[in-house]
């Protein structure tokens, strides 16, 4: 036999040999690749489960405790929005087992940083005198809880992760929900079907200014009526407004940002029965505070604006076509006022409880009332006494919260929140 075809089948061999250790070599490496990827698959689906649970005990934790973070008048921070917020997430469960709650924090969001501050304070903060950024920037606004929910006690199982080492998994979620200002409004949360323009509520910077009084009709950015009603047609049917006139407020939720119906105009009808309503309320003795829609007048009134959130205004003073400013001050139904009450809430040090001024002369008397409650034109004039005109002041206390939030500072909170992060 050939020596050299002998060594080389007997190389062939020895090459053989190493093909199927290589090959088992690879066969385990890709059964461990295999096994690592089913545990990737099963593994992670399940976790992603349990995180998903998770995620939502938080978001309504967050939701609920956001929702009440606010005393029912708005008056102070609610203590026990925590406890809320708390119960609403061990509710829940992650794959039959209750969530556990971590942390539940109240505090401060802001979305120039995107960041949530706590802040346990229990201390509202003024909004008048503020813009909406100037309250983003202020970590002492109470706005927000974040919720914080795990799997650490019962941690999630591991099928075939154990075969990587893992015996099972902690898990956990985070949500923080906001509470802004009112924009969308709910049904009844507008009391009159008067519409109030942004530009008569703010300073020449933006913020929201309750000290200065307006009237309306007065130019193209004060105010006018409103059907609380999502078209293009204005508010012009009178017979709709009358009805409206001291009734239970928008039939309907009014969508923020979505123009409503407006007029701009004298509606004789609807301006008579808000009279006799007001005249009843008042006594044309008491300030009438209302909940009205506020909308974007740059364009001016009618026949629609777009809903940008919602002010607490009263009713100062209401004069029809038959009130003559030098009616005698003995005279309850005609002439200008011989006295005014604040109402509790809004009397401060810088404000008395009660207005009076019996002077037989009716434009004395009026102009030390315009002067008490800072009633301006559109020129920043003092108001000047007008038939048919409804007189109002911004009201600077705090208010109950309404609608939803979405809205700027016009000096009413929202009462329903909305998750951030």
């Amino acid at each position: 036999m050939n020596p050299s075809l002998t060594r080389r089948r007997a190389g062939s061999g020895r090459s053989l040999h190493g093909q199927r250790g290589v090959s088992t070599v690879l066969m385990a490496v890709a059964l461990f690749m295999l096994l690592g990827f089913t545990a990737l698959a099963v593994d992670g689906s399940n976790l992603y489960v349990a995180r998903n649970e998770l995620h939502n005990a938080a978001d309504a934790g967050a939701l609920a405790g956001a929702r009440w973070l606010y005393s029912l008048d708005g008056s102070s921070v609610n203590a026990g929005a925590n406890v809320v917020a708390q119960d609403a997430a061990m509710a829940n469960t992650s794959q039959g087992t209750p969530v556990e709650v971590v942390s539940v924090l109240r505090g401060h969001w802001s979305f120039a940083t995107r960041t949530f501050t706590p802040n346990e304070s229990l201390l509202p903060v003024d909004l008048a005198g503020r813009t909406t950024a100037e309250l983003d920037a202020d970590p002492n606004f109470i706005n927000a809880i974040e919720v914080v929910t795990a799997r650490q006690t019962t941690p999630v199982e591991a099928f075939f992760g154990t075969v990587l080492g893992f015996d099972n998994y902690d898990v956990s979620a985070r949500a923080v929900a906001y509470i802004g200002f009112a924009g969308a409004l709910r049904p009844n949360d507008a009391d009159q079907p008067i519409a109030m323009c942004k530009q008569a509520l703010l300073n020449t910077d933006g913020s929201y200014d309750c000290s200065v009084g307006r009237f309306i009709p007065e130019g193209d950015q004060t105010g006018g009526w409103t059907n609380f009603l999502h078209d293009t047609s204005g508010a012009t049917n009178a017979s709709e407004l009358q009805s409206l006139i001291c009734g239970d407020g928008n039939p309907a939720e009014m969508e923020f940002g979505e123009d409503i119906g407006t007029n701009n105009g004298q509606v004789q009808s609807a301006f008579s029965a808000l009279y006799d309503c007001w005249t009843e309320e008042t006594e044309r003795k008491r300030l009438w505070s209302l909940t009205l829609p506020v909308i974007d007048c740059e364009s001016g009134v009618a026949p629609q604006n777009p809903l940008v959130g919602a002010v607490e205004l009263n009713i100062v003073w209401m004069v029809n076509g038959e009130n003559k400013i030098d009616h005698s001050p003995y005279d309850q139904q005609a002439g200008a006022p011989t006295e005014m009450t604040l109402p509790a809430e809004d009397v401060d040090s810088s404000s008395p409880g009660t207005w009076t001024n019996t002077s037989p002369s009716g434009e004395t008397r009026w102009s030390n009332f315009v002067d008490n409650f800072n009633l301006r034109d559109q020129y920043d004039e003092p108001a000047d006494w007008r038939q048919k005109s409804i007189y109002f002041l911004p009201s600077c206390t705090v208010h109950e919260p309404k609608g939803q939030t979405g809205g700027e500072n016009y000096g009413i909170l929202a009462r329903i929140p909305v998750l951030v992060d």
